[in-house]
């Protein structure tokens, strides 16, 4: 293969793609807490070095949705430092700005501001953990967007429809469509989808000509019917996908079958979750488009801390002892002792020759204890570690497995203990413990009112802000409604309106209607609860929902290396908390509305103080190429005034069936501009 620079032509569009920086994770970890901040560095480095014509970055790009101030002037001081400066730019913007950048008073991309010296122009859209929030809809992103260090693009203003503008590139003869969607709430996003509220906008002229890249930060892996994008919903007349919010790194792009287009995930540049998806190295991505044609050059992160993790079974370990062999605590301790070694020597063995490289590599040892074993004393177990790993604290993680149900012969003698028994939990949300839950239960503990769906959110505003009413109120709402459906049906036998209730219970399921109700359902709860002069103890609307892990510790999980949204905010009543008529009033009515409990909750509307009485209801191909550090000067000119914009755009539908037009050219073999030929669908 011809070198690099061979390849870097007045035609050749060079891209540094990454996603997930997470800038200020743990930045008060005395160890890990400038991780995220020299892995930027790098990047930016790597840009610079590259001599790339623009950085795109797949979402969050900060770890907190309101980032410290060290934070953002650690982010500012490096963007100036690797972004701003004389060389110049050699692509033009053939788009209406105005639409592409609708979030800032300067809606024009920052390297054609007069008043700012560009030499690389970063390209961004927001994730969960720095989206917009509050009633201006600003998130951090926009803060560097107006001072013209990042582009921010992909913010849709709408939560019913969304059009997608790309922002029209032209380098030499090559064409560049970039698409972009900040992160919504993945259930959201798939309803617009299914119901073709998700538009994608196509230039009029010249169609075939343009190489379609789409920005994406969604839960990619599936974690509930709903709760993920599909691939099978993007268009097909897109070429490569960049998607973010999976920590996973699967840079190398593969091939979607039946939408004929490639799929990059770059994943997270910092491990914010101690799960297998993030022990993967990680990379980010070199990305070059000429004409119809890319290649994607894969490019290791050195300064990334290593991360080792390791599962322990201990009944596997049978010929080595048992439940009743003597000292089996001692045993099972200097087991993992030696796992937790093993894993060190590796981590130093593979940090020779790499001086960037921190020097504590991160050590996850998970056991699994199932079957009778006992947990031995993880703080004694880590003080051996602690100037040796970089997370002595969470060394070592106990997890047991679901053991199976019993048979449950009556509704009263559930054991709800051995239902729900299992500790590996970490990250879940409260709404999927209470799906889980209800699908391990057997038929006569179901619910045959409530969805899994709306009681799982009523517990999670009970939980998470404190709204005591919920529960209760989303009870009565359906009680009330429930009750008016089925007088206007007239149905008078018990079996009819166990099979009528069944049916409006079914056909309400991941609807519109369904998210209606629970709205509502909250919003009397709120109501209730400020009659009574009280406030939820943490309510800030301007702060993201929480998100789980999956990789994200559940997103996501959400145990596949996604990241999540920090919990880090205090509870505590609010300064702004509105004050009683007496104080001695006061008091008794919060110590009233903490003292209750979710089984309180729970209670028949005639147990407990209710507004009105309510009658009984029934209930990969490998596109690397060599990476050689000959460096060929490149002319580049910088475009005199600001370009004019193509107005004229075709709309595309969300699952269109037009045709893609055009094919990877797959007819040299030497050209390592290429990919598998694009075929017909069928």
């Amino acid at each position: 293969m011809s070198s690099d620079n061979a390849l870097d032509d007045d035609d050749t569009f060079k891209i540094l793609i990454a996603t997930d920086i997470h800038l200020g994770y743990l930045e008060k970890d005395a160890i890990r807490g400038g991780d995220s901040y020299t892995t930027f560095e790098e990047i930016l480095k790597c840009a610079k070095t590259n001599q790339v014509d623009f950085i795109l970055l797949g979402g969050d790009l900060f770890h907190e949705n309101k980032p410290t101030r060290r934070c953002l002037h650690t982010c500012i001081t490096m963007l100036r430092k690797y972004c701003m400066g004389e060389s110049p730019i050699n692509f033009n913007i053939l788009s209406d700005q105005t639409v592409n950048f609708n979030t800032t008073q300067f809606p024009w991309v920052n390297y054609q501001d007069e008043n700012l010296n560009i030499s690389i122009p970063v390209f961004s859209i927001h994730g969960n953990h720095d989206d917009p929030t509050g009633a201006e809809g600003l998130c951090a992103l926009d803060l560097l967007s107006a001072s013209g260090l990042v582009n921010h693009f992909g913010h849709s203003q709408s939560l019913e429809k969304i059009e997608i503008s790309p922002i029209l590139l032209q380098k030499g003869n090559s064409k560049l469509a970039l698409y972009g969607l900040g992160s919504i709430p993945d259930e959201r996003l798939y309803r617009m989808f299914v119901n073709n509220h998700v538009t994608m906008l196509r230039p009029k002229e010249d169609q075939d000509e343009w190489f379609n890249l789409f920005a994406i930060h969604q839960n990619r892996s599936k974690h509930g019917p709903t709760n993920y994008i599909p691939e099978q919903f993007l268009d097909e007349f897109l070429d490569l996908v960049v998607w973010g919010h999976e920590h996973e790194c699967l840079i190398a792009p593969s091939r979607n079958e039946q939408q004929l287009f490639y799929v990059t995930q770059p994943g997270s540049s910092v491990a914010t979750s101690l799960s297998p998806g993030e022990a993967t190295k990680k990379h980010i991505g070199l990305l070059r488009v000429k004409g119809r044609r890319m290649n994607l050059q894969k490019i290791p992160l050195k300064t990334v801390r290593q991360f080792f993790i390791q599962d322990v079974v201990l009944s596997d370990y049978q010929d080595a002892f048992t439940v009743d062999t003597p000292n089996v605590i001692k045993k099972v301790e200097n087991l993992c002792h030696a796992k937790v070694n093993e894993m060190l020597e590796q981590a130093e063995r593979e940090r020779l020759g790499c001086p960037l490289t921190p020097e504590k590599p991160l050590i996850r040892l998970r056991v699994d204890y199932t079957g009778g074993f006992e947990t031995f004393n993880t703080s004694r177990f880590s003080q051996k570690y602690v100037e040796q790993v970089a997370n002595p604290k969470d060394l070592i993680h106990f997890l047991r497995c679901r053991e199976k149900k019993e048979r449950i012969k009556d509704e009263l003698s559930v054991d709800y203990s051995r239902v729900l028994k299992t500790t590996a939990v970490e990250g879940l949300r409260v709404e999927d413990l209470v799906k889980q839950y209800f699908e391990a239960t057997e038929q006569k503990v179901q619910l045959s009112l409530l969805t899994e769906h709306g009681m799982g959110k009523a517990l999670q505003e009970f939980v998470d802000k404190d709204e005591k009413d919920a529960i209760e109120e989303l009870i009565t709402y359906q009680l009330e409604k429930t009750q008016r459906h089925l007088q206007g049906r007239s149905v008078i036998t018990e079996q009819e309106i166990d099979e009528e209730i069944k049916r409006i219970r079914e056909s309400k399921k991941n609807t519109m209607e369904e998210e209606n109700e629970i709205d509502e359902a909250i919003n009397r709860a709120k109501a209730h609860r400020l009659e009574r002069g009280q406030t939820a103890l943490d309510i800030n609307m301007s702060d993201p929902p929480s998100d789980v892990d999956s990789d994200q510790d559940a997103p996501p999980a959400r145990g596949r290396g996604r990241g999540t949204r920090g919990r880090g905010r205090g509870r505590g009543a609010k300064a702004s908390e509105p004050k009683s008529s007496t104080r001695g009033a006061s008091k008794k009515s919060q110590m009233t509305s903490q003292s209750r409990s979710i089984m309180q909750a729970f209670q028949a509307p005639s147990q407990r103080p209710s507004r009105s009485t309510l009658p009984t209801s029934y209930a990969e191909d490998d596109l690397t190429i060599d990476d050689s550090d000959e460096d060929v000067p490149v002319m580049k000119t910088r475009p005199s005034s600001k370009a004019a914009s193509t107005s004229s755009f075709l709309r595309e539908s969300s699952q269109s069936q037009s045709s893609k037009g055009v094919s990877f050219d797959d007819s040299d073999e030497d050209d390592p501009f290429k990919g598998p030929a694009r075929r017909a669908r069928r």
